[in-house]
């Protein structure tokens, strides 16, 4: 599919590269960028052939946070409206209940991460350059961040007057910790690129020019020789359970997980370990079953 505001790339080992594609407004995050960010991480991302994205961005930004020269409510929310908890949550569970909500209320920003967070595939960031607002907290709920030298990471949100989006919430204080998170979030700074790895939130720094082929490596390092339905439940497993109210829910979860993997791929990688050599996995991330209590908040 032809994207606006995106590109979106596969190579031959299932590596896709994902680019915000407006480098002439730096990449800044738009009512439009959002609609195709979500588009492609619940179906592009989602084909099988897909093993791993790595998001970055085109020119010298990776996102300057959202383009504030929108007319009229500049985050695309419909100010006519009086929106309330309740009505939003019957909007949750039933889309159809107050359906202006999915376009007029729903933060954007939140749309993209929750897409995110539920690929079953391991999502990294290269972050080539300024990373302010949405260009900080949508890293927030991927897998990895790499940054470049020239990086800029801003959680900026009390510059402006309002909050931090995109379930950051949720994601920032599990990635740095919640003291770092409200320093970060109270201040309001630009970081550079050592904060940002001091802090916890990138795991490393690379020149420009070795930024793309050291994500490209680590995309690899995580998908090469490993199960693609092994890969998805890891996912699901850390970032869901790291939550859960008592380790009796952990335990549910891994025990389906370790007897479905156990009767898939799980019986070509011991048999390749006691054959000294490469696992020939078969399995798609589309078959990774459901290992979650049905209550489980997707």
């Amino acid at each position: 599919m032809a994207y606006e505001t995106l590109t979106f790339d596969v190579d031959a080992d299932g590596i896709a590269l994902l680019t915000l594609n407006r480098p002439d407004a730096l990449n800044s995050f738009t009512v439009t960028m959002a609609r195709e960010l979500e588009e492609v991480f619940t179906t592009d991302a989602m084909a099988d052939e897909v093993r791993a994205v790595i998001v970055t961005g085109a020119g010298r930004a990776f996102c300057a946070g959202m383009d504030l020269s929108a007319e009229g409510n500049v985050f695309g929310l419909d100010e006519s409206l009086q929106p309330t908890a309740e009505k939003l949550s019957e909007h949750l569970a039933d889309p159809a209940k107050h359906p202006e909500y999915a376009e007029g209320v729903r933060d954007t920003g939140g749309k993209v991460t929750l897409a995110i967070h539920a690929l079953p595939k391991p999502v990294i960031a290269a972050i080539n350059g300024p990373a302010v607002g949405i260009g900080a907290t949508m890293l927030c709920a991927m897998d990895a961040r790499l940054a470049s030298s020239k990086a800029k990471i801003g959680f900026v949100f009390g510059k402006l007057g309002i909050v931090p989006e995109a379930c950051s919430s949720y994601f920032l204080p599990r990635v740095v910790g919640i003291p770092r998170a409200l320093e970060w979030l109270y201040t309001a700074e630009i970081l550079g690129p050592d904060q940002a790895l001091e802090g916890g939130l990138v795991r490393s720094i690379h020149l420009p020019d070795e930024l793309l082929p050291a994500a490209f490596e680590l995309a690899r390092r995580f998908t090469q020789n490993r199960s693609p339905v092994g890969t998805a439940l890891v996912r699901q497993l850390i970032t869901r359970n790291a939550s859960v109210r008592h380790p009796l829910e952990a335990h549910m979860a891994d025990s389906l997980a370790m007897f479905y993997s156990s009767i898939g791929d799980g019986k070509e990688g011991v048999a390749a370990f006691l054959e000294k050599r490469d696992p020939e996995f078969t399995s798609k991330a589309s078959e990774v079953p459901d290992v979650f209590c049905p209550s489980d908040l997707r």
